[in-house]
């Protein structure tokens, strides 16, 4: 795969969304620090700089491979909040799929639910991607509402399907088709 620049897009509540960089550290810190954010996602659970730092290399190093674009949502303060991915991984069977997380301070404002919007419209318009699919676990009503709020539909629950914290758990499988934009 050929390496991938991630654009900068801004929302229409004025987040901008925009590739990792180093002063992201504090992000990643404060994202470590949740009792779940480390357990689905590849940030450290016990936080140092260098952890932080290999953290946003993994990012650059996933656009560099072609694997994805993985943004950073910035809030109109210019604080970073949180993440949207994109992952192409089978992009070249008509879709992709697409993960985000935002940190406690900037939960109950909508941040994920605008990022993830920003970044659909663009995946479906500028990239031309079919299908984009979403695993949410059924206990993650927040996410849940965040997806079904951008207009991804639920198609079912896939049992023992993802990782977590060491063990398989059950998640709900969500599209959103560019024939339905």
């Amino acid at each position: 795969m050929e390496s991938l620049k991630v654009p900068e897009l801004t929302t229409d509540e004025g987040l901008t969304l925009r590739p990792w960089c180093l002063a992201d550290l504090e992000l990643v810190r404060e994202a470590s620090q949740d009792d779940y954010i480390p357990l689905i996602t590849t940030v450290p659970a016990r936080y140092s700089r260098a952890e932080g730092v290999a953290f946003i290399e993994r990012q650059w190093g996933r656009a560099a491979t072609g694997a994805g674009y993985p943004f950073v949502i910035v809030a109109e303060d210019g604080t970073p909040v949180g993440t949207v991915g994109l992952w192409l991984r089978n992009v070249g069977e008509g879709r992709a799929s697409l993960g985000y997380w935002v940190v406690k301070s900037a939960c109950g404002r909508r941040v994920a639910e605008a990022g993830l919007a920003a970044v659909v419209r663009w995946a479906v318009d500028e990239l031309g991607i079919p299908r984009l699919e979403l695993h949410v676990e059924p206990w993650n009503t927040a996410s849940l509402k965040t997806a079904e709020r951008v207009g991804f539909q639920r198609e079912g629950l896939l049992r023992s399907r993802q990782p977590v914290g060491g063990e398989l758990r059950d998640v709900f499988t969500y599209s959103f088709l560019r024939r339905d934009a």
